[in-house]
């Protein structure tokens, strides 16, 4: 299966080793906007609003070809700065585009009380606690 792997730009460190076992298991993986460069937001934010603006858009656009072409979406809501099984903008606007597109969602952490869970929930993601087996 092909799958996007969906995060914070805060734990792309983590992805490698979960790359690398989705791989060994035959799926192939597309990895996240801005991957080799973690913190270029922070960088196109310093050049000015408009460039931040365009950038910004770039990426969005950038990620809905990515949802398109993949067969499922595995989002890693891992705890960031303190917040336990984080969701931020840019994934649940990828989440929303998976749904749309009747892809399969996979959360690898369970979802957490907060201003999205209703739509989350109504979204139908399955949640793998941790288990990359559960992926198929």
């Amino acid at each position: 299966m092909k799958i996007f792997i969906c995060c914070s730009k805060h734990i792309y460190n983590r992805i490698s080793p979960i790359k690398e076992t989705l791989e060994k298991t035959g799926h192939i993986i597309t990895l996240p906007n801005s991957y080799d460069v973690p913190m270029k937001e922070e960088e196109m934010k310093k050049i000015g609003a408009e460039e931040h603006k365009n950038w910004k858009a770039s990426m969005l656009r950038l990620q809905k070809e990515k949802v398109e072409k993949n067969d499922a979406l595995l989002v890693l809501n891992m705890e960031k700065n303190g917040q336990k099984n984080y969701i931020g903008g840019a994934t649940f606007l990828e989440i929303f585009m998976a749904f749309e597109l009747g892809k399969k969602i996979y959360l690898f952490n369970p979802i957490t009380d907060s201003l999205l869970k209703d739509e989350l929930l109504g979204m139908g993601p399955i949640i793998i606690n941790g288990n990359l087996g559960l992926i198929k």
